[in-house]
């Protein structure tokens, strides 16, 4: 699996939750995209992005989008 730069690679929904992930700005920014203000990390949603190696951060949008419901 490639080594992402969680800081400053662009992240787009096909980028791949590598095994280096680290909650960023960078990661804020491609959430704060896609949701506006209404995005905001909390703990267990932190814990499952460190938990989903190999899933993408398309996947990650749709997890957030089913928490908030």
């Amino acid at each position: 699996m490639e080594k992402v730069d969680w800081h400053k690679n662009h992240i787009d929904d096909s980028t791949l939750i590598t095994n280096s992930y680290k909650t960023t700005q960078n990661v804020r920014r491609y959430f704060k995209s896609k949701f506006g203000d209404d995005f905001k990390f909390d703990r267990d949603f932190m814990l499952w992005m460190k938990s989903a190696t190999g899933l993408t951060m398309g996947d990650a949008s749709q997890e957030w989008v089913k928490r908030k419901k």
